[in-house]
């Protein structure tokens, strides 16, 4: 039986659909044997009061605050928008309503951005927790709403208390460091090229890099690489130089930028160096077919900003209890897999 309904409760318990509702929602009293007779009923054939028609004939409305990035310039956050307008789409029906709150790359901005989302009355939230310090400053003080929060892209509690829909930052970078390692080389020097914003450290950046050297330090035998680092600003790509891939065999880029290098590379006619980068933008996918890039792990954004809003539509809509960490599967692509290109 797949469906179990009060009536059908009422039938097999010899009494009344009256008296099933008044067990189910705790009104009124029955005798306890009654009482016992019903719930042994619905244990067995799994009753669920149908939350989804009790809503709708109320016409209530369920508020996600969405906490983002400003995306209109940003591929990446862009996709994970789309994500969240296909779910709020999908679900609007059941009277899911979205409040955007965005903010600039830099520490003053979200500031700002943080106190009218503190001011704001929601049923749930969907946060991307890009400055590290700041954005568990802020889930500390959001904490006294009492209010289900869920991280997409990064996770930066240690805790139960959100939920996290992304990669394992962690195990991407270690994921990164193993691909690298298949370079034939016997003299392997390794360059991890950091090109970040005004951002000096978000978790997940740092969680990658973490990952990518505890590979070589679990891995013994793989003793002939060598590692250095480069950290430029987006604002300071005119300071690349040849000097800084002299001997590099392998660049590990943690983050979405690998063009960057990529671009630099081509136009310096430097050949026989190893890239691996982030995230299917359009700009890694032209160097991808090119051959510049070796590999680009997908973070599948969309589907991140989907899930984000899913779990809140099940914690708070079908009130159903939904697992709190969902990692993305690690998808390495290469140019021989990413089949847009063949179109």
């Amino acid at each position: 039986m797949n469906i179990i309904t009060i009536k059908k409760i009422a039938e097999l318990a010899n009494v009344s659909p009256g008296t099933v509702d008044r067990i189910i929602h705790n009104r009124g009293q029955a005798a306890q044997e009654t009482v016992d007779k019903v719930n042994a009923i619905i244990e067995e054939f799994g009753y669920k009061r149908n939350i989804l028609a009790s809503n709708l004939a109320l016409n209530k409305k369920f508020h996600f605050a969405v906490f983002l990035p400003k995306y209109e310039k940003l591929e990446y956050w862009r996709s994970q928008v789309e994500g969240i307008e296909k779910a709020a789409l999908e679900f609007s029906k059941f009277g899911i309503v979205l409040d955007y709150f965005f903010y600039d790359f830099n520490a003053a901005s979200f500031k700002e951005s943080v106190k009218k989302v503190l001011e704001f009355d929601c049923d749930g939230l969907l946060f991307a927790p890009i400055f590290y310090e700041d954005s568990v400053q802020f889930l500390n003080e959001y904490k006294k709403k009492n209010i289900p929060v869920v991280m997409i892209d990064s996770n930066i509690s240690n805790e139960d208390d959100h939920a996290y829909v992304g990669q394992d930052a962690f195990q991407s970078g270690y994921l990164a460091g193993r691909l690298i390692s298949f370079a034939v080389k016997n003299e392997r020097h390794v360059l991890i090229f950091k090109i970040t914003r005004e951002i000096e450290s978000t978790s997940v950046y740092l969680q990658r890099i973490d990952g990518f050297y505890s590979f070589f330090k679990g891995n013994e035998e793989l003793t002939n690489f060598k590692f250095s680092e480069v950290t430029i600003k987006d604002s300071g790509i005119d300071q690349m130089n040849l000097e800084m891939f002299s001997g590099i065999s392998s660049i590990f880029v943690p983050n979405s930028r690998a063009y960057i290098v990529a671009r630099f590379l081509e136009q310096n006619n430097i050949k026989g160096i190893r890239i691996i980068g982030y995230d299917l933008l359009n700009e890694n996918i032209e160097y991808l077919n090119k051959g510049v890039i070796d590999f680009l792990i997908n973070q599948r954004p969309e589907s991140q900003g989907y899930m984000g809003i899913n779990y809140l539509y099940k914690k708070l809509v079908l009130q159903e209890d939904a697992e709190r960490t969902h990692y993305i599967p690690l998808e390495i692509i290469l140019k021989e897999n990413y089949f847009p290109a063949r179109h």
